[in-house]
This record gives structure tokens, sequence and C-alpha cells, in this order.
């Protein structure tokens, strides 16, 4: 694949059909896709945790009362013990990768630290775990027609009530993703 054909920076969506329990009805962000294989971010499962259960166990001063509130996603199976967050571009974090010119992952401390001081990024999303496909791996589940991909969309990642976004990101390109049934191409 040449660099135009990778899918870093945009949604992937689990279409219908899909019946692995990790991704039945899930939106992915892409935050990473080459050669080497992909990482994503699912922005669909919340968890029942807060940021501020977090903060407590990492010992994290909060001075931002809504940052404690916000909600912690599931973001994939693996490595669920770490904390990976997305957020707009903008600040200087320890570890941080840029997804786009406007969105960042981090999976630093300070970055924690700075949203519950209520000086982090403009918009966040915190997330334990990935999603993460081998080389070759996810190309083959959308040639199986698993997953639909489309651009990112902004207010889909952090705007979009979370019970919404599977619906939304497939929105985008015009897709009423409820309306597929049947394996796309398959006759």
């Amino acid at each position: 694949m040449n660099q135009a054909t990778y899918l870093t920076n945009q949604f992937i969506i689990a279409m219908p059909n899909l019946a692995d329990l990790n991704f039945f009805h899930t939106v992915a962000y892409l935050c990473q896709h080459n050669e080497d294989g992909a990482l994503g971010i699912v922005i669909n499962r919340s968890t029942d945790m807060k940021l501020g259960e977090i903060f407590k166990q990492m010992d994290i001063k909060v001075t931002s009362p809504d940052a404690a509130e916000t909600p912690v996603f599931a973001g994939g199976p693996v490595q669920q013990e770490r904390g990976f967050v997305v957020h707009t571009s903008g600040g200087d974090w320890h570890a941080t990768m840029a997804v786009s010119e406007t969105i960042s992952l981090t999976t630093s401390r300070d970055v924690l630290e700075a949203i519950a001081a209520g000086e982090g990024p403009e918009q966040y999303l915190v997330a334990l775990g990935y999603a993460g496909w081998g080389a070759g791996q996810l190309e083959k589940e959308i040639m199986d027609n698993s997953w639909l991909n489309t651009p990112c969309g902004k207010r889909v990642l952090f705007d979009t009530p979370v019970n919404l976004r599977w619906s939304a990101a497939a929105d985008q390109i015009g897709i009423d993703i409820n309306q597929l049934t049947a394996p796309a191409g398959h006759g």
C-alpha cells in the first residue's frame, strides 16, 4: 500500500454483520495505520468509570470538577490497563503522536495532570486500551466487509452523544448503517 491508501485519521465503522463482541457496533478512530499494522481507539464505548477515578488512582490533584466527571472509554481489547488520550492538538506533552494537524494521541501522565487542573486540551477523549491489527490484518478485514472506513469528523469524535456515534460516523458519507443488513459485494 502506498501512503495515500493508509487510513490514519479516519474512522472505521463495524459493519452490522461483524459479530466479534469486542467490536460489535463500534467506531474506532485510527491513530496509526501503516505497513506494520494499525492502532485505533474505540470512541463509542463508554465505561461506568469517570476520569476522577483515574485521577485518584494516579494521585493527581483535581481542581476541575468537570474533568473529574468526564466518562472514560473502553478503547479496545489490547492493554486495557493503559490510558490513551485522543485530543485536539496543542500543548507540550511528553508522549504525544500527531495523528493529523488538529488531533493528537498522548499517553503520558502530564496531559492528565493538565486536564485535572483545567489546563488540558480544548477537547479530549480518555480511553483505557486500544484496538490493534497486525500487518495486513485490517486491510483483509475491510476486504471481508467487516469495516467501513470514513473520514474523521471532529464533531463525531468529540461532540456527538456516544450512543449516536456509530450511525453518525457512517452518515458523514451518506450511509444509513442501520439499513445495511447483508455483507456488501457478496452475492
